[in-house]
């Protein structure tokens, strides 16, 4: 088999929606990213992702290459995972590595928060057109007519559509299921936030970011949180018995972000040595419609079953990058994943995997602290965890773990050559 190696790339810093990058769409977040990246080597493919959708663009990934410059004949095509977009995108990436002449991939994504896309609906919207095509003064009248009733309006911001109910209510239901308290989720808010502050300081992102619109690094990790501070804010979505507040949460956020995906001919037209190969991948899906564990536990069905396959216990992976869409979510699903009983009757894995190190989570932050556009947070994680890899002696292992809307999720193994 082709090895797959995964090397680090380029971000944008990450800022809160309604800040800094609130005058830019995805796609203009995306161009000094591919632009920075291409300036290193050409790649063969790009594959980009973007969740919220701009109804002005159909195949970001396409416009990305006319807008930053590639050269126009490279292919270029857009995926969509939610939270794990463009860690799907690798995913992607590596099974096409070398067929059809392919050696090094581009992968990505980006999303401004900032932005929310109204719609019509189906059926005023087919008012309007076919009003169009016989008189367009009419059609603009319609539209000047247009209320609120024409409008698809969301009830629930970022509501899952078979549930009708936000990723932070389902994860209030995980809180409550696994036992997750409030100072729990508080304590694992403010190691994320201690870690990336000391990443900043120590210039781990330095080679990781690219300024843009004047922001040369991320503005979200807070020096000044404290335990104290977090446990004064307010639940966000259940204000009677909730745990879950802006503290412990991912916070809605504008960014870009890409990631090298090359076998060896791949990594010499970077110019870099293979230093950290792409093992093996799992996905996997859990039906929450029927469950009171919550939307986002598919992770702790996919990293027993990654593991197992491979004879790895908990102490043989040195570095765990899992994203934080909620502390209680990261807790929660390591809490599962460490069962026996759970493993045994939600992953199918009889296999021990030993005692979890939570030493080893998210060394220079996540997703709490550093911030999460849905699309970019895969390709973000992914060039993180190579990069702490790197540093590390041959054949250490590291996981990847990103939870999704829908009740999915996805966790790859990678490992330093």
């Amino acid at each position: 088999m082709n090895p797959i190696y995964i090397s680090p790339g380029v971000r944008t810093p990450f800022v809160k929606a309604g800040g800094s990058f609130s005058g830019h769409v995805a796609l203009e977040l995306s161009v000094p990213v591919a632009k920075a990246m291409a300036d290193v080597a050409a790649p063969d493919f790009l594959v980009w992702g973007q969740v919220i959708p701009d109804v002005m663009v159909s195949n970001i990934g396409r416009e990305l290459v006319f807008e930053a410059g590639l050269n126009p004949d490279t292919p270029a095509f857009s995926t969509v995972l939610a939270c794990s977009t463009s860690f799907m995108g690798a995913i992607e990436a590596a099974g096409m590595i070398g067929k059809g002449g392919t050696h090094l991939a581009l992968v990505g994504g980006a999303e401004t928060m900032s932005h929310v896309p109204l719609a019509l609906s189906t059926a005023a919207a087919d008012r309007i057109v076919a009003e169009f095509a016989k008189n367009p003064r009419g059609a603009a009248e319609m539209i000047a007519a247009t209320t609120a009733a024409d409008f698809q309006l969301p009830g629930q911001a970022w509501a899952n559509k078979q549930s009708g109910r936000s990723q932070g209510q389902h994860t209030e239901d995980t809180a409550r299921h696994f036992g997750i308290s409030r100072q729990a989720q508080d304590e694992r808010a403010l190691l994320s936030h201690r870690a990336a502050i000391a990443g900043q300081d120590d210039g781990f992102f330095n080679d990781l970011l690219v300024p843009f619109a004047g922001v040369t690094q991320d503005a979200i990790p807070r020096r000044d949180t404290s335990l104290e501070r977090l446990s004064t804010l307010r639940p966000a979505f259940d204000p009677v018995a909730g745990t879950i507040t802006a503290g412990n949460a991912s916070p809605l956020t504008d960014g870009a972000a890409g990631v090298w995906v090359a076998d060896a001919e791949g990594m010499k037209k970077l110019g870099r040595e293979p230093a950290v190969r792409l093992v093996d991948w799992q996905i996997a899906a859990m039906d929450f419609r029927h469950s009171d564990e919550g939307i986002l536990m598919a992770p702790a069905r996919a990293i027993p079953r990654l593991l197992s396959q491979h004879r790895l216990r908990f102490a043989d992976i040195a570095s765990w990058n899992i994203h934080e869409a909620f502390a209680a979510q990261v807790l929660a699903n390591i809490a599962a994943a460490s069962d026996p009983v759970y493993r045994r009757d939600k992953a199918g894995v009889d296999f021990d995997l030993g005692d979890f190190d939570w030493t080893r989570v998210n060394p220079h932050g996540g997703s709490l602290s550093i911030g999460h556009p849905f699309a970019a947070t895969g390709a973000r994680i992914l060039s993180q965890a190579a990069k702490e890899l790197q540093a590390c002696p041959s054949g250490t292992y590291g996981i990847v773990s990103l939870c999704a809307d829908g009740g999915q999720g996805t966790v790859a193994l990678l490992q330093r050559v």
